[in-house]
């Protein structure tokens, strides 16, 4: 390709991990068993938290937040990691680069708002259980939540913006994954002191501060159970914000090594691990955490289960029964014809009980 302008560049190459082209099946089957995973297990939760009254809680208003941003973040990344690990031509277009960028920057970006805010409510719940929810209440949730979004969005609007007006002089070849912001970087032939000082700053507001009052809210919650004389009180008390600390140091982890390393010019095997980690392992793993970790989902998904598992075995029954006695209606026709009104009754009777979605063949 001629080398000019960005206005040149119509397309990506995403040659992320392709230095290893025997593993590319194997990363292939192993996003795509995870990508179906994050879908079934983030999607289990959000349906929970809508079907069982006891889960309309502020704490499951924001879970169902944070399920449904792991599955639009990766909905927006792995069908592409899929792409390129599938298919000798690992390209993106221009525009479609752009869109990943804007999509996974902000997700991302609100995913660090959100755990912030997740935080305050653990934080408010054991160290102020009497006024939970007054403060807590449906309004205040909504505008922590829109906020959390209308924060990420913004970040990633204006990232994006000054990176893809700068001139790549041809150079389309990103050494990642996917388009990420910092591997992209290393494309521009010009200066970039300004989008990395931007990075840094929007880096310390999104990573640092929100992280800082999360740490903050634990120090106050630790100290909250600890004045707990009992143990079981105390156990309990942890375990309604275990789960939420374990989400924290998967994402902070790999977040904070992405992004407040120092920046070199060549992506390295580990920084693409992490992204995966990032991207894919997190994401998979947060609806595992808050069901394996939390005894009301637990009980919710069981209590779902068994309802609908009841339905079934009930439909099957009455299915079962409705059809010995059409069987019998039929053959008490065929040898009493002077009784044929009182058979066509209760064919009648019976239509609209087989009519019943659990009768649909």
């Amino acid at each position: 390709m001629a080398i000019g302008n960005h206005s040149s560049v119509t397309e990506f190459f995403l040659v992320g991990l392709s230095q290893y082209p025997e593993l590319q099946l194997s990363l292939f089957v192993l996003c795509l068993i995870m990508y179906l995973i994050i879908l079934l297990g983030n999607s289990l939760l959000i349906t929970i938290s809508i079907l069982d009254s006891r889960l309309h809680t502020p704490m499951y208003f924001f879970l169902g937040n944070l399920s449904f941003l792991d599955i639009c973040y990766t909905t927006s990344t792995i069908p592409q990691m899929l792409i390129t690990f599938g298919s000798e031509r690992k390209s993106i277009s221009f525009i479609g680069c752009v869109l990943q960028m804007v999509v996974s920057l902000g997700l991302g970006s609100t995913e660090c708002v959100l755990l912030a805010m997740m935080a305050y409510d653990r934080y408010v719940a054991i160290c102020n259980p009497l006024r939970y929810p007054i403060i807590m209440n449906r309004v205040l949730c909504m505008h922590m939540a829109t906020w959390s979004w209308i924060t990420g969005y913004l970040n990633s609007l204006v990232q994006t913006s000054f990176t893809m007006v700068l001139p790549f002089c041809g150079n389309n070849i990103i050494d990642h994954i996917t388009c990420e912001i910092v591997a992209l970087l290393k494309l521009v032939c010009s200066d970039i002191t300004i989008n990395i000082l931007i990075m840094t700053v929007e880096s310390i507001v999104l990573l640092m501060i929100p992280l800082t009052l999360i740490f903050i809210s634990y120090v106050f919650i630790l100290s909250s159970i600890l004045r707990i004389n009992s143990a079981e009180g105390r156990k309990k008390a942890f375990s309604t914000c275990s789960a939420h600390l374990t989400v924290v140091i998967l994402f902070y982890g790999s977040a904070l090594f992405m992004y407040m390393k120092p920046k070199s010019k060549d992506t390295k095997t580990s920084d693409e691990i992490i992204g995966l980690s990032y991207g894919v392992v997190t994401p998979m793993l947060n609806p595992i955490i808050y069901s394996l970790r939390n005894k009301e989902v637990k009980e919710a998904v069981m209590k779902v289960l068994n309802r609908h598992l009841h339905r079934w075995k009930i439909c099957k029954a009455l299915r079962h029964v409705i059809s010995l006695m059409r069987n019998k209606i039929r053959s008490f026709a065929f040898t009493n014809e002077v009784r044929e009104p009182r058979v066509k009754g209760a064919f009648v009777l019976a239509k609209p009980i087989m009519e019943l979605p659990c009768f649909s063949t």
